[in-house]
């Protein structure tokens, strides 16, 4: 599976892992700094909602997880009204007596009381390798005043992620290299380049610990699990964005009967394969690319010259500039090809960020990469001293990598590359080669391509934008129609994700679900 970015507009905290592009949710945008403390302390638990056990499949089924489904969450203050935890999951769940890891959890507790609370609304924004916690902190830019007025608004960072023991496969001056590295590799020795690149990666998640070979996606709906239980709640309710999707719907499929109210807003089909993927987001971003190039061309200031045609040609001819001969930036750092991808694909995420791209490209083409650098590294959340926010550059990998086995060998991925650059010009060969690490991971997959059903599951709102670049509204109709309990929510509009963007008749249609329990009807546009 390619990488999702999420454009935000805040120091550190956009989602761009490394060359790929997976989104974390455009409500990242929103987000403010994460908890500065997880200490325990203890407070009282949530009023449960309720009882775990009174679910067919509970948990008291498998006594070999009863230590971790009947823990209780100690609550801290944390700044802002927020309460920081832990909470502690097996690394395997086949082998639950051995290693521990600890997720960070926050949550935003509702005044609400008796049938007012509706318990908790777990969040995550995606990735792989967003921080639930830190999207929770924005909770009043991503949900709704009536939600938070039912909900306890929780944020957890999935394991190997953020601050719950994250991996840290490579340091800071190799994540730069690997960023900056050629991402369409024109002969075979910048084939075996990559590649080595991705090798390296691989053997650096591999000697971080046993965690490497345990932050899939089924282990992280496992997780989940074990947080609803400790959060009180008999069934989860939940909103997963972009990558969060994904988590979502493994989580239905796996314990259905604890499906509360479910909405997945720019829905990952987990039913695709990894060039299945990479083919939706080429198409996705160069339809994006069209409408920024659009609007670029009817505004005053704009670099790029003629029709829409001729605007997307003069941006790929940067790209094959800048491959040739990196731009100058006022830094050690010179733009290069790789860096470039980052810094157009950021600002598609979000037509809110398209002047800033119109500024940095009239820089480009006079010669200057600083402005573009720029919004790569708000992309990779790398800071002014060279360190990085977070390790979503390089544990997306890990990742997917072990979501999906259907990797390609350099050979495939030309073929591909090819069929790619037919239908997406720009994007083609670098999508195409941004899952070549997966070739050579050393940890083998778990997790196959499948559809979704989640049989028995409670109404399951998907919401799609008809014009997403990074999960592709195809990807949103695909999953709805799978899933037994799917409901297809539509939003006719650009960029990623729809819920809390600016639509009223998106807000409206997901409140009314996660707060009355009323479900929109399959099929509703906005």
């Amino acid at each position: 599976m390619s990488r999702t970015p999420a454009p935000a507009r805040r120091t550190a905290s956009s989602h761009l892992a490394g060359r790929s592009l997976l989104a974390a949710g455009l409500a990242s945008l929103l987000l403010l700094t994460g908890c500065s403390a997880f200490t325990d302390a203890d407070a009282p638990a949530p009023s449960p909602v309720g009882t775990p056990s009174a679910v067919s499949g509970a948990p008291a089924d498998d006594p070999a997880l009863q230590a971790f489904y009947g823990q209780r969450l100690e609550w801290a203050g944390c700044q802002g009204g927020f309460e920081c935890s832990r909470l502690k999951v097996p690394v395997d769940y086949a082998d639950p007596g051995g290693a521990t890891a600890t997720l960070a959890v926050v949550r935003l507790p509702t005044s609400a009381t008796g049938a007012d609370r509706l318990g908790s609304l777990v969040l995550n924004p995606g990735g792989p390798g967003g921080s639930g916690v830190e999207y929770a902190r924005g909770a009043e830019g991503v949900v709704s005043d009536a939600v938070r007025a039912h909900f306890d608004v929780v944020g957890f960072d999935p394991r190997g992620v953020g601050a719950s023991d994250p991996l840290q496969c490579l340091p800071a001056a190799q994540v730069d290299a690997f960023l900056a590295a050629d991402p369409t590799p024109d002969d075979d020795a910048e084939v075996d380049t990559l590649q080595d690149e991705g090798r390296e990666l691989g053997e650096g998640c591999a000697a971080a610990g046993e965690l490497a070979a345990h932050v899939d996606t089924r282990s992280v709906a496992s997780d989940l699990d074990v947080l609803r239980a400790a959060l009180g709640d008999a069934k989860l309710s939940y909103l997963g964005k972009s990558y969060g999707t994904f988590i979502g719907a493994t989580y239905a499929q796996a314990f259905p009967a604890r499906v509360g109210r479910f909405v997945l807003d720019g829905a990952i089909d987990p039913a695709l394969t990894s060039d299945e993927v990479n083919a939706g987001q080429a198409g996705g971003f160069e339809q994006a690319l069209r409408a920024y190039v659009a609007d670029c061309l009817d505004g005053d200031a704009c670099p790029l010259r003629g029709t829409v045609d001729d605007g997307v040609a003069q941006v790929q001819q940067l790209l094959a500039r800048v491959d040739e001969a990196p731009l100058r930036t006022g830094t050690r750092r010179p733009l290069t090809e790789g860096l470039t991808y980052l810094a157009l694909a950021y600002p598609l995420y979000a037509e809110q960020l398209w002047p800033d791209l119109t500024s940095a490209l009239t820089k480009a083409f006079s010669g200057d990469g600083s402005a573009m650098l720029a919004l790569a590294d708000a992309y990779s959340e790398r800071r002014p001293d060279g360190s990085y926010a977070n390790n979503a550059n390089t544990v997306i990998y890990a990742v997917n990598c072990l979501d999906r086995g259907d990797t390609d060998t350099p050979a495939d991925v030309e073929r591909i590359a090819g069929e790619l650059t037919r239908t997406s010009p720009t994007f083609g060969r670098f999508l195409a080669w941004s899952s070549l690490p997966c070739s050579t991971w050393p940890i083998p997959a778990v997790g196959t391509p499948g559809p979704v059903t989640a049989e028995g599951a409670g109404p399951i709102v998907v919401v799609g934008t008809t014009r997403d670049p990074a999960t592709p509204y195809a990807w949103a109709q695909s999953l709805a129609g799978e899933l037994s309990s799917g409901h297809l929510l539509t939003y006719d509009g650009d960029g990623h994700t729809a819920y809390r963007r600016g639509s009223s008749c998106i807000d409206a249609a997901v409140d009314a679900y996660l707060v009355a329990g009323t479900p929109p009807e399959d099929g509703a546009r906005c």
